[in-house]
C-alpha cells in the first residue's frame, strides 16, 4: 500500500472553483481501480491550501491514474487556479496509531 499527499496552494478568487470541480469528480477518483480511498484536506488557517490523502494499493496502480483519462481533465482544469506550485509525496505508513 502506498500512500500519496499532494499540495494544492490555489489563489484565492479560484478557491471555490476548485470545490466546486473538486464535488463533480471526488467520487472517480476515489473509486478509480487500485484506490483504497481519498481524503481532501483544508488547512485550518489558510483556506487556500488543501491536501488529497489517497492510498493505493501498489505504486502501479498510482501511475495508471496519473496516466488515465480522468487525471487528463482534472489537472490541465486546475492547474490555472494554483497560487503556488503543488508539492507531491508518494509514501510507505511505517506505524499507523489509527488502526
Amino acid at each position: 500500500m502506498v500512500t500519496r499527499i499532494v499540495k494544492l496552494h490555489f489563489k484565492e478568487e479560484h478557491t471555490q472553483d476548485f470545490l466546486t470541480f473538486f464535488e463533480t469528480i471526488k467520487l472517480r477518483v476515489n473509486n478509480f481501480p487500485g484506490c483504497a480511498g481519498m481524503r481532501l484536506i483544508q488547512d485550518k488557517y489558510n483556506p487556500h491550501i488543501f491536501m488529497t490523502y489517497s492510498q493505493w494499493e501498489n505504486e502501479e496502480d498510482l501511475n495508471a491514474y496519473r496516466d488515465s483519462k480522468t487525471f487528463g481533465e482534472v489537472w490541465p482544469k486546475i492547474k490555472p487556479w494554483f497560487g503556488a506550485r503543488p508539492e507531491a509525496w508518494t509514501t510507505e505508513i511505517i506505524f499507523d496509531g489509527f488502526e
